[in-house]
């Protein structure tokens, strides 16, 4: 079974970077063919503008994972476990501010964290809330929204309800011990001086082409919607309550795309106000394809269920709420 369950995220990512392959080449081959057209044109200058905003923001968020990766002691994280029990929900979400890592990172942290002891309510919440409350994200949203009358409800809206989101599935998940939370149990990891750096450059790399493949992917989707799609369908949906909120999470479930660089995709459906984009940005770097597959190699069967029930219901309350205050 573990064997089956590690194969299907590592399937999963070869696939994206072959997808990913092949889309760069077909946007090459589009250009050729098409020319000087006004869609090929639109596309292009959508697509090229995402990238070059995002990729920073990608390069850097991999710098700050394989960083503390490989250099920040385990002991930190095993502090956590000592907390009271109610202050740990709280203090095991806001830790996301001083362990920024990425959905994909958070994952095995919150195992290693669960199998060490840590209370699987806390794990979940640390899991779940670090993608959010990294501060690299939270950056790359205020650099995305910058100049917006929304940029203050976006990226405060951002961080406040992705907290509360994430503290809510760990309640619920709370009666679970860490046997029953985890399938397997995580070996610490260990790194000797003379590997650190071949280590660091190591997870940089793997961490840049893990999420870059997913950013060209989204960026592609985004722009070729933005294009392609009539404005009057995609200025349907958007006008529509409640389903311009299920139509952008169910588009960043999609999308799959790194938590570091969604709000400049999120940014450029203009078509939809700050309450869908804001559905966008909390539940796409809690639930995707991608992070579907983690979990199921990872957690006990029922926990994909329980995140999408959770988080789907408060995010979309929230950004209900937030349609209503800001428009």
């Amino acid at each position: 079974m573990a064997e089956v369950a590690v194969r299907a995220p590592r399937t999963a990512e070869r696939t994206a970077v072959w997808a990913a392959a092949a889309l760069l080449v077909c946007v090459a081959a589009a250009v050729r063919l098409g020319g000087g057209s006004p869609a090929a044109q639109s596309f292009l200058l959508v697509f090229g503008s995402l990238l070059i905003e995002a990729v920073p923001f990608i390069l850097l968020g991999a710098l700050v994972s394989a960083g503390i990766e490989v250099f920040v002691p385990q002991g930190w994280f095993d502090r956590l476990a000592r907390l009271p029990g109610p202050l740990q929900l709280p203090a095991s979400g806001l830790a996301g501010m001083a362990f920024p890592v990425c959905e994909c990172g958070s994952v095995p942290v919150a195992r290693r964290l669960a199998a060490r002891g840590l209370a699987p309510a806390a794990a979940t919440t640390f899991m779940l809330a670090a993608p959010i409350l990294n501060p690299v994200v939270l950056l790359s949203t205020f650099f995305a929204y910058r100049g917006r009358a929304s940029l203050w409800p976006i990226l405060l809206g951002r961080a406040g309800l992705g907290l509360l989101a994430a503290m809510a599935v760990g309640w619920v998940v709370a009666r679970h011990s860490p046997g029953e939370f985890v399938k397997q149990s995580a070996a610490p990891d260990h790194h000797d001086e003379a590997s650190r750096a071949a280590s660091f450059f190591g997870h940089l790399a793997g961490d840049f082409i893990f999420m870059g493949r997913y950013l060209v992917l989204g960026a592609a989707v985004a722009a070729a919607l933005q294009t392609f799609l009539p404005q009057s369908i995609l200025g349907g949906v958007a006008a529509t309550p409640i389903l311009n909120l299920i139509a952008m999470m169910g588009l960043a479930f999609l999308l799959s795309l790194c938590s570091e660089s969604d709000a400049f995709v999120a940014a450029s459906f203009v078509q939809f106000g700050p309450g869908a984009q804001l559905a966008f940005l909390v539940f796409g770097p809690m639930v995707d394809t991608k992070l579907a597959f983690l979990y199921a190699g990872t957690f006990r069967p029922g926990f994909f269920r329980t995140v999408v029930l959770v988080v789907g219901g408060v995010t979309l309350a929230g950004c209900l709420w937030i349609e209503v205050l800001f428009g």
